[in-house]
């Protein structure tokens, strides 16, 4: 059988849009603990968008 490739997602986000998802999952986060659930997977992806380099967007001349 073949490897399996991990396919990965890149999603552009501005700063507004960022702090959305950010206070999503710690609200998801609180959510967890409060129930006595890990939050492993909320931690990771918390640190993951805060840890994530920015770039210039591209922006594409649509007149071509």
């Amino acid at each position: 059988m073949f490897p399996v490739k991990d396919d990965k997602k890149y999603v552009g986000l501005d700063v507004y849009e960022e702090g959305a998802v950010i206070k999503a999952l710690n609200e998801m986060r609180t959510k967890q603990l409060a129930e006595g659930k890990p939050t492993d997977v909320e931690n990771e992806l918390i640190l993951k968008i805060i840890h994530t380099p920015t770039r210039k967007a591209r922006i594409r001349d649509e007149a071509r």
